[in-house]
């Protein structure tokens, strides 16, 4: 097989210095300019800290353990979630629980949320459903340590607690 060659086209001086080009983007720039200055409502744009940007109900955010009504985690310690999570993100220590018909709980359950990829495998794998994901994507800290998620940071607060 040979090598095929093929002929291009000459461009003219008009085409090899993209003056159109240049003119139509700047058009489009100021055309949006003048959009987001006149019509304030054209523009998608949010307040952030005073406005938030609304949630889907498929959004996956922060992790959070629900509560048994006496306020001990409904979590197992079953290790399912730990086992699941695929970049190990999860950390569980179990003890025997002493609630009669509970065999164990966790004694210390950890979410490295540095390291949470928030695939919702966790979520899924959990059959007690102790562990959910809220909507909650704030998740800012000044220090690496305080995204290490205890069990005290990860459970659900209960009304009128702060």
């Amino acid at each position: 097989m040979g090598v095929i060659k093929i002929n291009r086209p000459k461009e003219s001086w008009w085409e090899k210095v993209y003056v159109f080009e240049i003119i139509r983007g700047l058009g489009i720039t100021i055309k949006h300019a003048a959009l987001s200055i006149f019509k304030k409502g054209y523009m998608p744009t949010y307040q952030y800290p005073e406005e938030m940007r609304p949630m889907s109900d498929r959004f996956r955010g922060r992790h959070k353990l629900r509560r048994r009504p006496d306020g001990s985690p409904v979590c197992v310690a079953c290790y399912c979630c730990q086992t699941v999570c695929t970049p190990n993100a999860i950390d569980i220590v179990a003890e025997e629980s002493p609630t009669e018909g509970i065999e164990k709980r966790p004694k210390e359950f950890k979410i490295n949320m540095l390291r949470c990829i928030f695939c919702g495998m966790c979520v899924e794998a959990c059959p007690k459903d102790a562990i959910y994901m809220t909507k909650e994507f704030e998740l800012a800290k000044n220090t690496r340590e305080k995204l290490q998620f205890t069990m005290n940071d990860l459970l659900e607060k209960e009304e009128g607690e702060d």
